[in-house]
């Protein structure tokens, strides 16, 4: 045995010295309190070198639970008929909302988002149609704008007027992600508190999400603010030296650096909106957090962050296309009109994508706003054991409470 506390080597009530034949000592003479009758020689002495120790006779299938190097310890379980372990391993984790109580796999993050929005249909789709109505309204002034140029024709074009309608196009794809990147950081922050709901099992209103945001709103666009500058830096300051110096070749070397500069201030401050809202520190507070709990995963938030954008553009892109098929008829010439880029000039061309956008937005943008909160939700139960707090706040360890910060 070993001489850990609260362990102690099995053995007689004594000072530890037998006798020469194996026996026990004999009790004092005089105390009543031990038993005339011993055990037999033999009974009470250790295995001697290479013996094997007896068979244990306990059932296979049924042995506890043994915590491996490394493994955060957790709270003790009685498998069937009260005995420790279960069949062949440990219990499954406590699941009171839309995932389980544990650190999570990709396709329960994703399960756990669609489930969000399906069991909160009402908060997350309300809160986001109205965000994605004044994005896509803005998206529309600038499309209508950047696009007001003369069609080119290839042929005749001078490359004064190549050179412009790239601009313009370069702007226009610029606003749209940006504008892209600040929408989901405000629903991320706005939706937050839905995703903590539905992790504990508890429903959402949109009155009750609300007033839990309303004192949290400066803070919040203070956030959104500093995200979008820091987007904003990362991917024009590499470009800035050629776009001063009028240098074409030196921005279009720019560009992939920054890209790749871009990419990762979105993934170390991606965890900052639902860490701001669920901890509710300061905005700085909440980037400091962010880039804490992203340290050492970051490939791991960024595929997983990566994945869902692509499967929530592929749907979006679905469901916008029955809109630009209409809004394609529906425009003066038609499909020729779509073709030679004139359509994109058209207002009722540009309303009816809209709207479909509207509705695609709508729709998608939950899924990638409730992967990301799952994600800090994930990272701290890795680290924080954010699992036995949550367990605590379901009800299924103590009182209820809410999700607080580490």
């Amino acid at each position: 045995m070993n001489d850990s506390p609260g362990w102690a080597t099995p053995g007689s009530p004594s000072d530890g010295q037998g006798s020469d034949d194996g026996r026990p000592p004999a009790p004092p003479a005089g105390d009543d309190k031990w038993s005339a009758s011993q055990p037999p020689p033999g009974q009470w002495s250790s295995p001697s070198p290479g013996q094997s120790p007896p068979p244990s006779r306990q059932t296979p299938g049924w042995g506890s639970y043994e915590r491996q190097p490394g493994q955060r310890p957790t709270a003790p379980y009685a498998g069937p008929y009260g005995h420790p372990g279960g069949w062949g391993g440990p219990p499954p984790a406590a699941k009171p909302g839309v995932i389980p109580l544990r650190p999570l796999g990709l396709g329960e993050i994703l399960d756990g988002a669609v489930s969000t929005l399906r069991g909160h249909w009402r908060s997350v789709l309300s809160i986001t149609l109205v965000v994605a109505v004044l994005f896509q309204l803005a998206i529309l002034l600038v499309q209508r704008l950047t696009l007001d140029t003369v069609v080119l024709d290839p042929q005749t074009a001078t490359p004064s007027q190549a050179l412009d309608l790239m601009g313009d196009t370069l702007a226009l794809y610029g606003f749209q992600y940006y504008a892209e990147f600040t929408a989901l950081a405000l629903v991320t922050a706005l939706l937050a508190p839905v995703v903590s709901n539905a992790v504990l099992g508890r429903a959402s209103t949109p009155a009750a999400t609300l007033r839990t945001v309303r004192p949290l709103a400066p803070r919040m666009l203070g956030l959104t603010g500093l995200l979008l500058v820091g987007a904003l830096a990362a991917g024009f300051l590499p470009a800035l030296p050629g776009i001063l110096s009028g240098n074409v070749l030196l921005t279009a070397l720019s560009l992939p650096i920054g890209l790749v500069l871009l990419a990762w201030f979105y993934v170390t401050f991606s965890l900052a909106p639902p860490a701001l809202m669920l901890e509710r520190g300061s905005a700085i507070g909440a980037m400091k957090r962010s880039a804490r709990l992203v340290k050492g995963s970051w490939w791991r938030v960024c595929g997983i962050t990566v994945l869902t954008w692509l499967i929530r553009s592929i749907t979006a892109a679905i469901i916008a296309m029955p809109f630009a098929a209409v809004a394609a008829l529906a425009t003066p010439g038609g499909l020729g009109a779509l073709l030679d880029g004139s359509a994109a000039r058209n207002w009722t061309f540009l309303i009816i994508t809209a709207i479909g956008g509207i509705i695609g937005t709508t729709i998608t943008l939950p899924m990638q706003t409730g992967v990301t909160t799952l994600l800090y939700v994930d990272q701290r139960i890795r680290r924080e054991a954010l699992d036995l707090e949550l367990a605590r706040a379901a009800g299924l360890d103590g009182p209820g409470g809410t999700i607080t910060g580490g």
